[in-house]
């Protein structure tokens, strides 16, 4: 085995502990910071990125452009840094895997993930890329290897603008005309290699989701041609062809992300996370009928239809929280469940009650 000789060295404040992972373009550390007393994430490039200077330059404009970003679905960067050729950037550890270990894990024993699991990560998910747009941030590589997982089960959204900085490099070109990001998950527009908004974004999103509810991605090829061609000409197939236990709501919601024209996708990243969270209201089993698919909320879920009568009109009044489900009353700022705001502004990030229509702070109108 081939000795990995940053173990145990120190890139500035940090010492290197063990390898935690790696892809094509970095390898990711466990690190130490003594000074703060803390264990860290330290993501190492290849050393000749490191020769180019102008490079080295793109990625610390980029790498402090996504450090001022805060969202709890969003990795924190804390620090980035170049020394004795290795160009580093820190981030906080998070230890619970990725969304791509559990779509694998659910793979070994012949099952896709269910709607109630996959509900709350993608409409978090979403959540963060909505905040990133705001600020004028695409991400160009969502995937579900970059999707971090706590131990709570929170996806956290990692490697922001990573992509963009290696691809403005003429060493990552490698395909000529080629844009930037991951075929299996790239949209038709950057593999055409033309500009790109938050709706390349969202259609990445709608690959994941196929594959976390598939087992599998719509698109498969031997090469970035073949993959490329067909994000750009071939239809998916119909994600419920694959898994009959997808409701058609929840399909349309898949099939909308994956749109050819970024016009005909949705058009906010919080617009298929609502769409998702009304596709599962819609999929609610019937007390008779076992379904795959069974809301999280148990006896106080907004969304179970067998209540006495007395009961109808206080559920009715009930706000479900768009990453557990659970019903909040309308004054409620953050979800009793799972903590998370159950009404934040995308325009000014104010938390509002469950109930508003428009935001107290910026009068924004809410999205749904």
């Amino acid at each position: 085995m081939q000795q990995d000789d940053l173990i145990g060295k120190t890139l500035g404040n940090y010492r290197i502990i063990v390898p935690l992972g790696q892809g094509g373009m970095a390898r990711v550390y466990k690190a130490y910071q003594e000074n703060l007393d803390r264990e860290v994430a330290v993501k190492v490039l290849p050393p000749w990125y490191a020769a180019d200077r102008s490079f080295i330059e793109r990625f610390n404009l980029e790498a402090r452009l996504v450090a001022r970003l805060s969202h709890p679905n969003i990795v924190t960067v804390h620090d980035a840094n170049e020394q004795d050729g290795h160009l580093y950037i820190v981030m906080q550890l998070v230890d619970g895997g990725t969304l791509k270990h559990r779509i694998d894990e659910l793979h070994r024993i012949g099952r896709a993930m269910n709607l109630t699991e996959a509900v709350p990560i993608f409409s978090q998910l979403a959540s963060a890329l909505m905040y990133a747009h705001k600020q004028g941030i695409i991400h160009r590589d969502v995937k579900p290897v970059n999707v971090l997982m706590d131990r709570s089960g929170r996806p956290i959204l990692s490697d922001f603008g990573i992509a963009k900085v290696l691809a403005s490099t003429h060493m990552n070109l490698t395909r000529p005309g080629a844009g930037v990001g991951t075929p299996d998950y790239m949209s038709p527009e950057q593999c055409q290699g033309g500009e790109v908004d938050g709706r390349a974004d969202i259609y990445a999103l709608g690959i994941m989701l196929f594959e976390t509810l598939t087992g599998c991605t719509p698109f498969r090829g031997d090469s970035y041609p073949a993959l490329a061609h067909s994000h750009i000409y071939e239809p998916p197939p119909r994600p419920r062809s694959l898994n009959p236990s997808i409701s058609p709501t929840v399909e349309r919601v898949i099939l909308t992300a994956l749109m050819k024209q970024p016009q005909q996708r949705f058009q906010h990243a919080c617009d298929m996370a609502d769409a998702l969270i009304q596709a599962l209201a819609k999929s609610t089993p019937t007390p008779t009928a076992h379904n795959y698919y069974t809301p999280s909320g148990g006896e106080n879920s907004p969304f179970v239809e067998h209540r006495p009568r007395s009961q109808e009109s206080y559920l009715l009044a009930l706000y479900p929280c768009r990453y557990c489900q659970h019903g909040n009353k309308p004054q409620m700022r953050f979800c009793t469940r799972c903590g998370n705001s159950m009404n934040q502004c995308t325009n000014c990030g104010n938390h509002n009650f469950a109930n508003n229509r428009f935001c107290t702070r910026c009068g924004e109108p809410r999205s749904t």
